[in-house]
């Protein structure tokens, strides 16, 4: 995957910290960001595994981790994110 945010976008909220077991069922199933909303999937601990499944792009799919990169949503592109064991992480949001 190799998105880069674009130049000039502002973060301007975030979710709370989710672990596996209170992770939304709305980010274990495919969703997107609206128009204009960038998102930048920070892992605190352990993995999780991040698929962009929409159909305007090639499948992918990462594993984030607290060493890696943040992992980047594209506006209206459809993903969803996958606990791999123990993790905790947060969605930071701009625009």
């Amino acid at each position: 995957m190799t998105t880069t945010l674009p130049a000039g976008v502002r973060s301007y909220k975030r979710t709370p910290t989710f672990t596996e077991a209170t992770t939304p069922a709305a980010l274990m199933n495919d969703h997107a960001t609206k128009e204009g909303v960038w998102g930048l999937i920070h892992v605190e601990e352990g993995r999780l595994r991040y698929l962009v499944t929409d159909e305007r792009r090639l499948f992918s799919e990462i594993i984030i981790t607290p060493e890696s990169e943040p992992g980047i949503v594209e506006p209206t592109i459809a993903h969803r994110v996958e606990a791999v064991g123990r993790v905790r992480f947060f969605v930071e949001f701009l625009r």
